[in-house]
């Protein structure tokens, strides 16, 4: 079995930055499908891309569920990070490249 070069540390920030960001992604999505719901009356569109969904409905669906959910995505591996800086003394070696 050949040994990876990548640090151990490496290792755990990928599980948890992958981790943080996909329960973010999760619960955010729950809270715009309910956001969605209460606002206009009806479920958020199952596929955007159906032509039975009305186009300004795929629209304003894609735009805020994208932008929603990689705001909340960053905003979570930005927590993950903090938290690992406090664990360990240092940036993930992911993050560390920028040289900041």
């Amino acid at each position: 079995m050949a040994k990876s070069n990548a640090p151990k540390g490496s290792k755990v920030w990928s599980v948890f930055s992958l981790v943080s960001a996909l329960g973010a992604a999760s619960v955010a999505r729950k809270v715009l499908d309910k956001g969605w719901q209460a606002s206009t009356g009806r479920k958020p569109p199952a596929n955007p891309a159906d032509p039975d969904v009305e186009v300004w409905e795929a629209i304003a669906w894609a735009a805020l569920t994208g932008a929603s959910v990689a705001l909340v995505r960053m905003l979570a591996q930005r927590r993950a990070a903090n938290y690992y800086v406090k664990s360990t003394g240092h940036l993930p070696p992911q993050l560390a490249k920028d040289g900041k």
